[in-house]
């Protein structure tokens, strides 16, 4: 083995550890950021939590087959005779996208892995074979899932957590409520996150199931899962019915606060419009609204903070912590392949002597462990700021709003995996955390927040593109 072989081994184990580093920092925050937003989880639990099932998804199940080129951006052919610009290329790559990452893991913004590398092998594909050497329309693919993936994901977030409000929060008795709701919650999201496994996790093993079958065994294991929990919530007391009509009398029900804050924006502007002895007697109007608004906003205020609101929150807050568990579980077996695709191809070409470049390039279980590691790392050293961005940044989150929002985030990749969709998870997961927030309202999004995240979106591919540039020059120059 000559010199400049051994080289490119060792920075491709050093790029390659620090690409899985920079998805440990930005990109694990999609499964564990809502959880620790809500409370669900303290950040030393969420890593812990992740550093479990992350590792295990990406070790047990990722990949074992990489393509050489990352998603079919570019051919392989292109680089018939030339496996050393082939392998400078994905050094290139690795390194761009890992400084991609740290630097949008620092700004606190969730960017999407997978866009990252995309737009690397993009960059030095171009300058190395032209702009015709580039497949356009996956490009474009990628492109259309930045309004997708938030789009259905943040509209089945807000439908689910109104649900919630409705039949749960809107009740007197929400305990009840929610003790009744629980098996179906329960079964619901079983079938939800057992079918985002097989589809999405699972699918680099020999599982290959249809909707049908894939839809059988989700549901039987959701049976089993909604049993138990017909049990469990059977052991959680409710108050009896004359503690709770001793309660009601000072409820006031959410949507005569809602109403009273919409009579209130219409006097207001009848204020404006009146003049004389009509708009002093609006202005009397508007008073007694605004102070009959402020009492209920305060009945309301105490029995939310209730020991029964209490306890159907730490109920939201176990099923929370387990749609994370099953979420960092699919992405560590999905997701670790945007670093060690690229590194397994690199080492397969240089164990060939730099000459041979496969369609596809087998990864070896070290490779896997390696990229598993990296990503446990990341988590645990600089994971928490993007947490802080999705968690908190965008709009507060309970366990109740973090549960819609991993839910709907989870049934987004299943629906967008079986219909052929372009998503990524980290768009999915902001959009979902962001349909919470719209459901409360326009005022409970930081829209400034939400500008940073969108920015960050747009500048990844080209910011990608133009580091592997410079990062494919400046390796060509120096070993090529």
């Amino acid at each position: 083995m000559d010199a400049q072989i051994t080289i490119i081994l060792v920075l491709v184990i050093i790029f390659g550890l620090y690409m899985a580093w920079g998805i440990g920092a930005n990109d694990v925050a999609n499964a564990m950021g809502t959880s620790v937003g809500s409370g669900a989880l303290t950040l030393r639990q969420a890593v812990i939590v992740a550093a479990i099932f992350e590792f295990s998804g990406a070790v047990l199940v990722g990949t074992h087959v990489s393509e050489t080129v990352r998603k079919g951006i570019v051919d392989p052919a292109l680089f018939a005779g030339d496996g050393t610009s082939f392998m400078l290329g994905m050094l290139a790559s690795l390194l761009a996208a890992g400084v991609w990452l740290q630097i949008a893991s620092y700004k606190g913004w969730p960017v999407s892995t997978t866009h990252t590398i995309v737009g690397a092998v993009v960059g030095f594909g171009a300058v190395y074979g032209g702009l015709s050497a580039i497949h356009w329309d996956k490009v474009g693919m990628i492109a259309a899932s930045w309004i997708v993936s938030p789009l259905l994901s943040g509209t089945l977030s807000y439908l689910i957590f109104r649900y919630l409000l409705r039949k749960i929060f809107h009740d007197p008795r929400p305990l009840r409520s929610a003790k009744k709701m629980a098996p179906f919650i329960v079964f619901f999201v079983f079938v939800i996150l057992t079918l985002t496994l097989v589809f999405k996790g699972l699918k680099n093993i020999s599982l290959d199931l249809g909707l049908p079958a894939a839809f059988a065994l989700a549901s039987a294991v959701a049976l089993v899962a909604a049993l138990v929990t017909v049990w469990l919530v059977s052991r959680i007391p409710v108050q009896s019915d004359e503690e709770a009509n001793a309660h009601d009398e000072i409820v006031t029900n959410p949507d005569v606060i809602e109403a009273l804050q919409k009579a209130v924006k219409h006097l207001e502007k009848v204020q404006k419009m009146a003049t004389g002895v009509i708009r002093g007697d609006v202005a009397d109007a508007l008073s007694n609204v605004q102070r009959l608004k402020f009492e209920s906003e305060r009945r309301y205020q105490f029995h939310t903070n209730s020991a029964e609101y209490r306890q159907v929150e730490k109920l939201f807050a176990y099923l929370q912590i387990l749609s994370a568990c099953f979420v960092a579980f699919a992405h560590g077996a999905n997701d670790v392949a945007n670093a060690i695709g690229p590194m397994s191809a690199v080492v397969s070409v240089a164990m060939a002597g730099g000459q041979s470049i496969a369609a596809a390039a087998p990864v070896p279980l070290w490779i896997l462990g390696l990229g598993g590691f990296g990503i446990v790392v990341g988590l645990a050293t600089w994971g928490w700021r993007v947490m802080e961005t999705v968690g908190r940044n965008i709009t507060h989150l309970t366990p109740t709003r973090g549960f819609s929002a991993e839910i709907s985030a989870a049934l987004t990749i299943v629906l967008a995996s079986k219909l052929g969709l372009p998503i990524s998870t980290t768009h999915t997961l902001v959009g979902a955390v962001l349909g919470v927030g719209l459901a409360r309202g326009l005022s409970a999004v930081n829209l400034t927040t939400l500008r940073d995240v969108v920015i960050s979106w747009l500048v990844t591919l080209p910011a990608g593109a133009s580091l592997a540039i410079v990062f494919f020059y400046g390796l060509r120059a120096w070993l090529a």
